[in-house]
C-alpha cells in the first residue's frame, strides 16, 4: 500500500469514528435542552459533558478536513498530466464555442439592423407617396385643374393601397424583428455561460499548475540544500566560514508551513565525507 492509499484508508477510519462521535454527541446536546435537567440544576454538568465531547468531535473533524485536502492535493499531483490535458481541451472547446456564438451574434445583429432599416424605409416611402398625392390633389383643386384633380385622386388611392400594404408588411417585419431580438438575447446568454465555464476551468487549471509548481519549488530547494550541505562540509574542512549561509531561509510550499534554514545545511554537511566533497 502506497502513501496515498494509506492516507485514504486512514481517512475512511477517521470518518467512521467521527460518525460514531456524532451519534454519541446527540444525547449530550439533547440533555442541554431537557427541562428536567434544567429543573434539577444539572445544566452546568450537562454542558461540561457536551463541551468535552464536542471538543473531541471538532478536533477530529478538523483532522479529517486537513487530511482530505492533503489527499486531494496528492491525487492532483499523481494525475496532473491527464487533468491538465483535460482542462486545456475543455478550455479550447469553450473558447471555440464562444467564438462560434460571437459569429452568430454578429450575423443576427447585422440582419436585425437590416430588417429594422427596411421596415423604416418602406413605411417612410409609403407615407411620403400618400402625402405627395394628397398635396397634388389639393393643388389641382386650388387651381381648378379638373384633369389634374382626377389624376391626383387616382394617385392618392394608389398611395393609400400601398400604405395599407406597407403597414401589413411592417407588421410582419416587426414580428421578425422581435424574433431576432429574442434570438440575440438567447445567444448572449449562451456566450455568458461559455465564458463562465471557461473561467471555472481556467481557475482549476491555474490551481493545478500552482500545486505542481509548489512541488517543483520544493524539489529545487532540496537540490539546493544538498549542494549547500556539501558546501558547508567543504567550509568546515577548509576552516572557512560564510556568514551568508547562516541567513538561509527557504520557505517550503504546499502542505507544510515551515522553512529550511542553515541548521538543515549543517545536518546535511555531516552526511558528506571528504570523497563526497571532492566529487563535487
Amino acid at each position: 500500500m502506497n502513501e496515498l492509499q494509506e492516507m485514504k484508508s486512514h481517512h475512511e477510519k477517521l470518518t467512521i469514528k467521527l460518525e460514531n462521535l456524532r451519534t454519541k454527541l446527540a444525547p449530550f446536546k439533547a440533555a442541554l435542552e431537557c427541562p428536567e435537567v434544567i429543573a434539577q440544576g444539572r445544566e452546568r454538568e450537562a454542558r461540561e459533558q457536551y463541551n468535552e465531547q464536542k471538543r473531541e468531535f471538532d478536533s477530529l473533524d478538523l483532522e479529517i478536513l486537513t487530511l482530505s485536502r492533503r489527499i486531494y492535493r496528492r491525487e492532483n499531483l499523481v494525475n496532473q498530466e491527464s487533468l491538465m490535458a483535460g482542462y486545456i481541451e475543455s478550455m479550447t472547446t469553450w473558447k471555440s464555442d464562444e467564438e462560434e456564438l460571437q459569429e452568430k451574434r454578429c450575423s443576427i445583429s447585422t440582419r436585425l439592423e437590416q430588417v429594422r432599416q427596411q421596415a423604416h424605409d418602406d413605411m417612410a416611402k409609403a407615407r411620403q407617396a400618400e402625402t405627395e398625392a394628397a398635396t397634388a390633389y389639393a393643388q389641382a383643386v386650388a387651381w381648378g385643374d379638373v384633369d389634374g384633380e382626377k389624376t391626383a385622386n387616382i394617385d392618392a388611392e394608389k398611395a393609400a393601397k400601398k400604405l395599407c400594404t406597407a403597414t401589413e408588411q411592417n407588421r410582419r417585419q416587426q414580428l421578425i424583428i422581435t424574433a431576432l431580438e429574442q434570438e440575440l438575447i438567447a445567444i448572449n446568454k449562451h456566450i455568458s455561460e461559455a465564458r463562465e465555464e471557461y473561467e471555472v476551468i481556467e481557475k482549476k487549471a491555474a490551481r493545478l499548475a500552482y500545486t505542481v509548481l509548489e512541488e517543483k519549488w520544493n524539489e529545487a530547494a532540496k537540490a539546493l540544500l544538498d549542494v549547500g550541505g556539501k558546501l558547508w562540509a567543504a567550509q568546515r574542512l577548509t576552516n572557512q566560514e560564510s556568514l551568508a549561509l547562516y541567513k538561509l531561509n527557504i520557505p517550503e510550499q504546499g502542505e507544510n508551513f515551515w522553512s529550511w534554514t542553515s541548521s538543515d545545511l549543517v545536518e546535511r554537511s555531516y552526511k558528506h565525507s571528504l570523497q563526497d566533497v571532492l566529487a563535487m
